[in-house]
């Protein structure tokens, strides 16, 4: 770093992505990607709005606002788009975590949380999940801190049931409760639906996963209006114009192509199911997993020595260095070719090594 480095920032690990090799020579199942190309209309729409990127695009969303809040039965008041699910994340951070109200989330989740809370300036507790990397609920009852469950979890693919989020919620109500769906219709139910009966709840999705629109950067939030207020002081104070047009329309195009969205899901669910039996076969444990992607290991085969050998094979798959994990792999669920391509891999390793 540099001698002009901000002291307030000099512990800072910033969150590492997966790899994005420049050479898309490979089968990349490492970084959650949907295998499908985005919804034509998603496609022909932003290329429409691509017309007039001279001019500023609309900071409230507001045809966005309308497409999705018909979409998913809620106002237009409480739900707020942003530059990535991250994004709002982030925001949830800022608004609702400082040092009378830590963040509180499990200690094997989506990596980018310590990093959120490290940049706010926001303590953090993680607690730990069970052995058998599901959430203990009990342990997020009254926790007096802003709570952030990721539903389906990452890396696990492990999803809590909709009792179990309420029971959170209700046993958090002097503090925000966010839930992170960013992988929940690859087999979770979502809590949208209760944001009406709780005012502490905020649920975040994405368009990367399911949506195909990885590289649009679009996210959002629903959640009780005051909540969505607060959240919009923190958009309004950094980054007001943070969706692009072309982004804005994309999205309107993908929420009105619905069967597209739900066939593309329904294939990936299908490879997910295929893929885990196949490894099952091959002597790897594999996690229940509700999201695009699976989590396994093999009891004579470490992760990184897989992830290694896969990667010199032209196949991409996400390795962590986190002890508790660190013998799993976890492998996005691509297309029907891809899969067999990974699974013929991972075959010939084991023949090479066991």
């Amino acid at each position: 770093m540099s001698r002009f480095f901000s002291e307030k920032h000099k512990d800072l690990i910033p969150y590492v992505p997966g790899e994005q090799p420049k050479n898309l020579n490979c089968i990349k199942l490492n970084t959650n990607e949907s295998p499908f190309l985005p919804s034509p209309l998603a496609l022909k729409y932003a290329n429409e709005k691509a017309k007039n990127l001279q001019l500023y695009s609309d900071p409230d969303c507001t045809a966005l606002v309308k497409a999705a809040s018909d979409y998913y039965g809620v106002d237009g008041g409480e739900i707020l788009f942003t530059n990535g699910s991250d994004e709002i994340l982030n925001f949830a951070f800022s608004a609702f975590c400082d040092e009378n109200t830590p963040a509180v989330f499990p200690d094997i989740t989506y990596g980018f949380y310590p990093v959120f809370a490290a940049v706010n300036n926001a303590p953090y507790r993680e607690i730990r999940l069970n052995d058998d990397f599901t959430v203990n609920v009990e342990d997020y009852i009254g926790v007096n801190g802003t709570v952030f469950i990721a539903n389906p979890n990452a890396p696990t693919g492990i999803a809590l049931g909709l009792e179990q989020i309420e029971k959170i919620v209700r046993g958090n109500p002097k503090n925000v409760v966010v839930v992170d769906e960013a992988y929940v219709d690859f087999g979770a139910e979502s809590a949208v639906k209760l944001i009406k009966k709780y005012d502490n709840l905020l649920v975040t999705q994405t368009f990367s996963k399911s949506r195909s629109m990885a590289g649009a950067r679009l996210g959002f939030g629903i959640g009780n209006k005051e909540i969505i207020k607060d959240l919009n002081t923190v958009k309004y104070s950094t980054n007001p114009y943070n969706i692009n047009s072309m982004t804005m329309a994309a999205g309107i195009g993908a929420l009105e192509d619905d069967d597209y969205f739900k066939i593309n899901c329904e294939k990936i669910i299908a490879n997910r199911i295929k893929t885990a039996d196949k490894l099952k076969k091959l002597g790897f444990y594999v996690l229940d997993s509700s999201a695009n992607f699976i989590f396994a290991k093999h009891a004579r085969l470490g992760g990184e020595e897989l992830y290694l050998r896969l990667k010199d094979r032209g196949i991409l798959v996400r390795h962590f260095d986190k002890k508790r994990i660190s013998d799993f792999v976890r492998i996005t669920i691509g297309n029907c070719e891809q899969m067999d391509i990974f699974i013929k891999a991972v075959s010939e390793i084991l023949e090479e090594i066991l």
